[in-house]
């Protein structure tokens, strides 16, 4: 574990997905220093977790950015200012202290700051289980797919009828030996248009469908598993690996007990991207306000604004608009 027992910063970052690494960014520019805290062991949050490999088509600059390659870009962005990442470990506790405040880690490791910016996304997220897949997690089954070339020349099955099994569909077909989705229902969840494009690749959609039965090869690993089929009885298929794809429930675990004002699973701001506690402000998905637009790119302005009104409180003399940073030597 690492020591970071009487830290100080002059703002601790909460959530290190693109809204908390451009926050990092920012902050180093506006002369702040900074840490930057996440449940998970890779920066990026959500579009490390569970999209690295999916195309992102509304992030101004890019007419088309792999998650995995905007997340590499946005650490390199903050890394001249030398954020502390602390991945890997849980905000649990959140105390005024002065004209600061003091965050307590999982293991009792605290963090002294004169603002906290919750960055936290949809806060943390637990995947739906697939029954049948009980003990296979890890040696076959997976949730989220962090490399494709790891399944080149596999048997696949996705099961869901979401967007994110669609997008899996369409993300391992290039590589993978044979891609077959199996979903319960007749009808899907996921946009008509990705749903099309999987039967144009003629991928085998198999609906009404369950999967009951994982079946080990000789050497421990997956072989294949079996579907039942509502009027057609069962089915073994060929499966190297499993993608089980079926959503996820999620929380702001103890933030919620931090003083709040929480709506909906995220916390009221103001046009500042303060909430109702003092030094404490948030931004990103998790912010909430009359007519919010849950974007990667309105993350980033909220970051932006969150720092520059940190900048002020914790120097009134500070300008609240700090310049280009294209005029920055």
């Amino acid at each position: 574990m690492t020591d970071v027992a009487g830290d100080a910063y002059d703002l601790v970052i909460i959530g290190a997905g693109p809204t908390g690494l451009f926050a990092a960014y920012y902050a180093g520019f506006r002369g702040l220093s900074m840490a930057v805290v996440d449940s998970l062991p890779e920066p990026g949050g959500q579009v490390t977790a569970m999209y690295p490999e999916k195309m992102i088509y509304d992030v101004g600059g890019f007419a088309e950015v792999r998650g995995r390659d905007l997340v590499d870009g946005l650490v390199k962005q903050a890394a001249p200012w030398e954020p502390k990442y602390l991945l890997g470990r849980k905000a649990e506790k959140l105390e005024s202290v002065g004209e600061g405040v003091e965050l307590t880690l999982d293991g009792g490791d605290t963090l002294r700051a004169g603002a906290v910016l919750i960055t936290a996304g949809i806060g943390e997220f637990t995947p739906r289980p697939l029954p049948a897949g009980d003990g296979w997690l890890g040696r076959g089954m997976v949730h989220f797919v962090p490399s494709l070339q790891a399944h080149a020349g596999q048997h696949v099955v996705v099961v869901g009828g979401g967007d994110s099994a669609f997008d899996w569909i369409l993300a391992l077909h290039p590589v993978a030996a044979s891609v077959t989705l199996v979903h319960r229902r007749a009808k899907f969840r996921a946009a008509e248009s990705i749903v099309r494009q999987a039967r144009e690749l003629g991928v085998r959609i198999i609906t009404d469908a369950e999967v009951t039965r994982f079946v080990e090869a000789a050497d421990g690993s997956l072989e294949a598993v079996d579907v039942a089929i509502k009027g057609a009885g069962d089915e073994r298929l060929p499966a190297n690996a499993v993608v089980a794809a079926l959503g996820f429930t999620a929380d702001l675990g103890p933030i919620e007990s931090w003083g709040l004002e929480i709506d909906h699973r995220a916390i009221a701001v103001d046009s500042t991207m303060a909430t109702a506690r003092e030094r404490v402000y948030a931004a990103g998905d998790v912010a909430a306000y009359p007519g919010k637009v849950k974007l990667i790119a309105t993350g980033f302005g909220e970051a932006a604004t969150a720092v520059n009104n940190i900048a002020v409180a914790l120097d009134p003399e500070a300008h609240l608009f700090p310049g280009h940073s294209s005029n920055a030597e």
